[in-house]
């Protein structure tokens, strides 16, 4: 039996392109010709994104689940609680602005068909302005020296991945993490492949310049030490420097003799060792602060509620399959009802 399919999309504020994207999105599972489902994660969008894919649920329940985040956690915790609500073999992160075309999934199913537990994409011919291309060839040169992870395009979300990778990813506890680099470290045999890229259908891009650096720089102090290890190396060499400086002015005061003359200059190399430590305590503050948010043990994330069919799981094509093993029903919920969660999840055990 073919592997069945998961495709997950996390949603915010995407109101204006969600009809395009669900006219597109089940025609191109439909035509895998075997089962799926389709998790949308509403990541407490403002506008009427939740009551649209509650629609859409109603539409196509039998192969639809929507889960709705309480408040807004970000698109990686929105792609955190989408994995613990899967069930396919093959599971599919997919963006709601159809920048990359739903009929590409059919590319990924294929790779992981051939044995990828893990399947990156790289965007061929982007639709982005020039400043996100450059910053996202900076960010990438950047990772892969400090990091031992290889994403050609970590931009693009558009990823494959297989159940065991999923499962690895749900046991991990962090709370800021890069979902496409995680599972990257659990993956035995990555692939990447290239697929099209479209400008956006509507809306606007939720990342902005400062949103990119700053998933960067949590990329690299998440994954590696090397930040560390480097203002390590800066301040031995700040420390080498200083010493040969002093050495040089003591034998130029017995030379010479007292002189007033640099005094400019031992006031920039004063400003610029100060500039140092500073990058060096952010850097380490920076460490600081993820062992603080992880140590008070807050949940990742927290579902307001769950909207899915009880007793029925993936189709095959659109056709109901009530008796398939991959789905257990919540017990308290009733037939296309919606389950309101009380509780919060994804925090530290």
């Amino acid at each position: 039996m073919s592997a069945t399919v998961s495709v997950i999309i996390p949603v915010y504020n995407e109101e204006a392109g969600l009809a395009a994207l669900f006219e597109r999105l089940y025609p191109a599972l439909d035509a895998l010709g075997r089962r799926y489902e389709v998790v949308f994660v509403d990541d407490g969008s403002r506008d009427r994104s939740a009551a649209l894919l509650r629609e859409q649920f109603e539409r196509r329940p039998e192969v639809t689940r929507v889960v709705l985040l309480a408040r807004n956690a970000g698109q990686h915790m929105a792609i955190l609680a989408a994995f613990a609500h899967s069930r396919g073999d093959y599971v599919i992160t997919l963006d709601a602005d159809l920048q990359n075309p739903p009929e590409e999934i059919a590319k990924l199913v294929a790779a992981m068909d051939q044995g990828a537990d893990y399947v990156g994409t790289i965007r061929a011919r982007r639709h982005d302005v020039y400043w996100r291309k450059a910053a996202s060839r900076l960010m990438n040169r950047v990772r892969e020296r400090t990091t031992q992870i290889r994403i050609t395009d970590q931009g693009c979300m558009l990823r494959g991945y297989h159940r065991s990778i999923v499962d690895a990813i749900n046991r991990c506890v962090e709370v800021s993490t890069y979902v496409p680099a995680l599972g990257y470290t659990f993956a035995r045999h990555p692939v990447e492949i290239e697929v099209t890229h479209a400008e956006r259908a509507a809306g606007e891009s939720k990342y902005s310049i400062y949103r990119l650096i700053r998933l960067n720089f949590d990329l690299m102090t998440g994954f590696s030490v090397v930040p560390l290890q480097f203002v390590t190396m800066v301040g031995m060499l700040v420390a080498l420097l200083s010493l040969a400086f002093v050495v040089v002015l003591a034998v130029r005061r017995l030379v010479v003799g007292p002189e007033v003359k640099g005094v400019f200059t031992l006031f920039g190399l004063a400003f610029f060792f100060i500039g140092v430590l500073l990058v060096s305590l952010g850097v380490v503050g920076e460490y600081v602060g993820r062992i603080y948010e992880q140590v008070r043990q807050r949940p990742r994330y927290t579902i307001g509620a769950v909207l899915e069919e009880r007793g029925i799981q993936m189709s095959e094509a659109g056709a109901r399959d009530p008796l398939s093993p991959l789905f257990k029903p919540h017990p308290e919920l009733d037939h296309t009802e919606m389950l309101r969660a009380e509780h919060e999840v994804g925090g530290p055990k």
